[in-house]
């Protein structure tokens, strides 16, 4: 397996790194390999837990469905 050296990091982001290995109890290494794969890997979005996900969050705002129906009337409201 290839190693890599990081040169240059910052005193803080490397504790943030620490901090987030240590509640996630990783080591550092593992942690900042996780967080490599989850940046560069190929995102997989489960369709039924997005949806869920997204039901959610249009139940707690008061902004009503982008329907046909409210961007026609939007649309009107702002022609003269």
């Amino acid at each position: 397996m290839a190693s890599l050296t990081i040169k240059g990091i910052p005193e803080d982001l490397l504790e943030e790194l620490r901090r987030s290995a240590e509640q996630h109890r990783r080591s550092l290494n593992s942690e900042v390999l996780w967080l490599l794969e989850r940046s560069v890997g190929p995102s997989v979005v489960d369709p039924e837990s997005f949806l869920t996900r997204l039901s959610r969050l249009q139940d707690r705002t008061t902004v009503p469905p982008l329907t046909d129906d409210f961007l026609d009337e939007a649309i009107g409201e702002s022609r003269p």
